[in-house]
């Protein structure tokens, strides 16, 4: 009689390590911005407060992040079917969408503080730059993780060497990891700025 193999308990069987420290590192993240969002809801109960308008480029910045994830798809799907000049510049184009995304963020917070000159004391101001402040950072550890991705397929130039990188399983790994992290700050950015958007509602 066949012996059955008991299931392996989900809880105890061994995980990659770096792919549970990424998904450790952005339940982290969720938790902070979700205590961050805590606090603005109860202090917007609160005196002085008064909303402010979003800046118009935010909303452009938004796109541009949106379409840089989308970008990233493509090209791992370049990057699985070996099509490595295609990969190249998909990734090139995710990078530059990246750096436009904190350009348009930061001429955001010129607007903002033009539109707001008499409001300086106002609460609301800074919770706008804190929420979208901290968010860059995120965006800026993933263009320089998305940076090595792209100067590793520019130093294996030739297909032989695009080849090799590409079933290299600790290079596919990488290339996974950097995958989900900008998926994530892009889902991050479209809950936060929508966030923002309902409390002005």
């Amino acid at each position: 009689m066949k012996a059955t193999q008991k299931p392996e308990n989900p809880f105890t069987k061994r995980r990659e390590p770096f792919n549970f420290m990424l998904w450790l590192g952005i339940a982290g993240s969720v938790l902070i911005f979700s205590v961050l969002l805590g606090v603005y809801l109860v202090r917007k109960a609160g005196p002085n407060w008064t909303d402010v308008p979003l800046p118009r480029l935010f909303w452009i910045s938004t796109l541009a992040i949106v379409v840089s994830s989308s970008m990233l798809h493509f090209a791992n799907l370049a990057f699985r079917s070996e099509r490595f000049l295609h990969y190249r510049f998909l990734m090139a184009a995710t990078i530059g969408l990246g750096v436009l995304f904190v350009i348009l963020q930061l001429l955001g917070w010129k607007q903002l503080i033009d539109a707001c000159t008499s409001m300086a004391n106002n609460p609301a101001l800074g919770f706008v730059y804190l929420i979208s402040g901290l968010h860059i950072l995120h965006i800026l550890g993933g263009v320089a993780a998305l940076g090595w991705a792209f100067y590793q397929s520019l130093k294996n130039f030739s297909y032989v060497d695009s080849f090799v990188f590409s079933v290299n399983p600790p290079n596919q790994l990488k290339i996974k990891l950097i995958t989900s992290y900008w998926h994530f700050v892009d889902a991050l950015w479209l809950y936060l700025f929508g966030f923002l958007v309902l409390q002005r509602l």
